[in-house]
């Protein structure tokens, strides 16, 4: 398997793509004037308690507020014995998300089983405290906070506040397990250890050197906030090229290829501190062609941009997405089959949920997600689509869950997500529609224009005969093309022909009736 890390830096963004078998499974992208918040750690304050809501609003100097749920408050993680047992799924997401680990309820502020004490008994409003970003702030969302601190490095998962070991469950040899447990007991670190992935095969020397730098990592973390007497930054993680080396670089990956000279000696230094036996893939770019054109990266990223993405087979699916739920349909489109119509969705389905996955990855897409499969009548086929589901998502580095599959082929799951999809980083809301996706059509303000003039007659009887039109002269050109006869009955009221000024400035919705001065 042929992988590469390309990274792409420009003065206003740095983006990152990895590249697998020749196509991109996975990218990264920090603008300079709005970077991810997701890892950095602040000095907060209480601003508002919210009992009704058990959360508070934090304030860490930003534009917004931060929201912390009372599940998300250490003294409740620490009591609540059951949570810290069996919460297998969060330590996943910390190990492989780069991610504080906090409790995941799909937005709705906690789970009952897992509060302890209520919020208004463990803070009040003016009190500081050391708080860490776990998700970016999202749509009119501020950022979601947590006070369980998570340092991430190469092979572990650092949390100085608890004293728990965690392997990750993509380590799946149990004997492999059991000597990553026993090293780190042995280590003796103190606190809470998680073994990441890329920590398999590590042997004491490795964990140890990744376990001393965190520590010192989190000295500095807790000086800075005593020193700081204000709310603000305390610390910020590594920029996106380094997390995404730290978090994604392996023996799979036989090249990381940079075209800034000075980002590259950033990332030579860093790897030859903490990966060197990985320094020697790092290779400067020199071609004149830009480095995404050379890997069609660009191509892929306006392909993840668009509503409707084409199958190979002639099928599409369509995704639209809301600010807390993502819908994808599914449609066979051109394709027409060999053999039967069952045999035509069941292909179509089964190349769907590939492309779907991947999109999912590209787009960074999360929170409720629902599939609008083609409905198939055979059992075994929705078993086989939903098998091949499975699998496909256990490429996503992401937490993702597969809630159910209704008997007309929708099927509800769930992508944790932390940062903003890639549509809402790159592209705002349309102008023109104001981000409804739609406009009404030329007859619907043609029709809401007679029924102005109706209503204007109806209150001045007396000033109704001077009224004048003014609207997009698209929807002008329509009303003296198509609405004929509804002119002939306005201008019967009116007693005179209307008269209709045609602005093509005007928004097509936008229309003005004026009376006389």
């Amino acid at each position: 398997m042929s992988s590469q890390i390309l990274v792409n830096v420009r003065p206003n963004m740095t983006r990152v793509a990895y590249v697998e078998n020749k196509e991109l499974t996975d990218f990264k992208i920090d603008k300079k004037q709005s970077p991810t918040l997701v890892g950095s750690i602040y000095r907060g304050k209480v601003i508002r308690v919210l009992p009704g809501m058990q959360a508070a609003f934090i304030d860490m100097g930003l534009q917004r507020s931060g929201f912390l749920y009372v599940g998300d408050i250490l003294e409740n993680i620490l009591a609540n014995e059951e949570y810290m047992s069996s919460h297998d799924e969060e330590e996943e997401a910390a190990e492989e998300s780069n991610l504080p680990k906090v409790t995941d309820t799909h937005d709705t502020p906690f789970k009952r089983n897992y509060i302890k004490t209520p919020i208004q008994d463990l803070l009040k409003e003016g009190q500081s405290l050391l708080v860490q970003v776990a998700k970016d702030p999202l749509g009119t969302k501020g950022a979601r906070v947590t006070t369980q601190i998570s340092l991430p490095g190469r092979s572990v998962v650092y949390m100085p506040q608890v004293e728990h070991i965690g392997v990750s469950r993509r380590i799946e040899d149990e004997s492999e397990r059991d000597r990553l447990r026993k090293l780190i007991e042995e280590l003796n670190p103190g606190g809470g250890i998680i073994v990441r992935t890329a920590g398999e095969k590590a042997d004491a020397a490795d964990l140890d050197l990744d376990l001393k730098y965190l520590k010192l990592v989190w000295d500095e973390v807790q000086k800075n906030y005593q020193k700081k007497k204000s709310v603000g930054l305390v610390y910020s993680d590594l920029d996106v090229e380094l997390r995404a080396l730290r978090d994604l670089l392996n023996d799979d990956v036989d090249r990381v290829i940079v075209d800034d000279k000075k980002a590259y000696r950033k990332i030579s230094s860093f790897l030859g501190q903490f990966m060197p036996k990985f320094k020697r893939r790092l290779e400067l770019y020199k071609d004149k062609q830009p480095l995404f054109d050379t890997y069609d990266i660009d191509i892929e990223i306006s392909r993840s941009l668009q509503r409707k993405v084409w199958l190979k087979s002639g099928g599409y699916i369509v995704v639209d997405e809301a600010e807390a739920l993502v819908v994808v349909d599914v449609n066979t489109g051109r394709y027409v089959g060999k053999r039967d119509l069952e045999d035509t969705i069941l292909k179509t389905n089964l190349e769907a949920v590939k492309e779907i996955t991947h999109q999912l990855r590209i787009r960074n897409s999360g929170g409720i997600i629902i599939l609008d499969l083609i409905d198939m009548e055979n059992p075994l086929h929705r078993e086989k689509v939903l098998n091949q589901l499975e699998i496909e998502l256990k490429k996503d580095r992401a937490r993702t869950a597969i809630i159910s599959m209704s008997d007309l082929g929708l099927v509800e799951m769930t992508r944790k997500r932390t940062r903003p999809s890639l549509v809402s980083t790159l592209c705002e809301p349309c102008p023109y529609c104001e981000g409804k996706a739609y406009v009404k059509q030329k007859a619907t303000v043609a029709n809401e224009i007679f029924r102005s003039i109706e209503r204007e007659l109806v209150l001045s009887p007396e000033l109704g005969k001077d009224l004048t039109i003014s609207c997009n002269s698209l929807v002008a050109e329509w009303m003296y093309e198509r609405e004929g006869e509804m002119l002939d009955h306005i201008e019967g009221l009116l007693g005179h022909p209307l008269t209709i000024d045609a602005e093509p400035q005007f928004h097509v919705e936008e229309y003005e009736v004026r009376r006389p001065n």
